[in-house]
């Protein structure tokens, strides 16, 4: 097993929900390889909250791996504030939508307002991400726009309808930029985990136990086989993070369990039930 280790010194990611979970480590793997990150998110250390970690104690690790860091406090429904990472760095050439509300709720039982903060973080925030950096990648000789969400496999999620009607909009929107962007050498690309990931909103929901989880660095991993391929010819494609594991060679993925075992495909299984594994 040989996984890709890219060299991403110069490049500057903007990342969107690094306080902690899959954003915060997918953060520091990219600043192990050198890149500056914008560290985005609504909790900040002035916050009186339980959670832990805040977009500046990301910053803060960041830098102890010698990278740059910018906090920015962010609300992905603030359109005006994602301008600012670009006016810090001059350049930003890798841009990741992770952050996202979740709720799985049937349609009958999910109110309006959770249904608009659905659609609003999910659908209209990477709209608004997209949108605000689509020129600026555009323009450089290399870049990536990465969504974290699925692959459109479906046209009905019964019990989860408003949910998987957000995450699925975050992949149509950043399927659709990869043909927008076309000829741009702009590898937009969806990556998703085959298994549950142990997250604060994992356990806040309730979504299986440890045995159904994997932790973050399952996802991380998988994102840095992206950054190791050449945008201009991966694009519009949706990932699957065993998928490109099992690709860099990868047979045993207990290293990435929580328990002994192999967890079940949960995640994948939100949207494709018929998901099954390579033999």
């Amino acid at each position: 097993m040989a996984l890709s280790d890219p060299d991403l010194s110069g490049s500057t990611a903007f990342i969107t929900g690094t306080t902690r979970g899959i954003g915060k480590r997918l953060a520091l793997a990219l600043a192990d390889r050198g890149c500056n990150v914008v560290s985005t998110g609504k909790t900040t250390d002035s916050d009186d909250s339980d959670l832990e970690g805040s977009i500046e104690q990301t910053a803060r690790e960041v830098r102890d791996r010698g990278a740059e860091a910018l906090a920015l406090e962010l609300d992905l429904r603030d359109e005006a504030r994602v301008e600012e990472a670009i006016d810090r760095f001059g350049e930003v050439d890798i841009v990741i939508n992770n952050a996202s509300a979740i709720q799985l709720a049937n349609i009958a039982d999910l109110p309006a307002d959770r249904f608009d903060l659905l659609t609003d973080v999910n659908v209209r925030g990477t709209h608004l991400v997209a949108h605000a950096f689509a020129d600026h990648l555009a323009g450089l000789d290399e870049a990536w726009l990465l969504s974290n969400s699925p692959p459109i496999v479906t046209d009905r999620s019964p019990g989860k309808a408003p949910y998987a009607w957000s995450k699925l909009g975050m992949s149509f929107v950043t399927l659709s930029l990869a043909e927008e962007l076309a000829g741009d050498d702009v590898g937009c690309n969806t990556f998703w985990p085959v298994t549950t990931i142990d997250t604060r909103a994992t356990r806040y929901f309730g979504l299986g136990t440890a045995d159904d989880w994997r932790t973050p660095e399952v996802v991380s991993d998988a994102v840095l086989e992206i950054l190791a391929r050449d945008p201009a010819e991966c694009t519009g494609n949706s990932f699957y993070d065993e998928e490109l594991l099992r690709e860099a060679g990868v047979t045993d993925f207990s290293a990435y369990n929580l328990t002994d075992g192999d967890p079940a495909p949960m995640s994948a299984r939100l949207f494709d039930p018929a998901f099954e594994r390579e033999a």
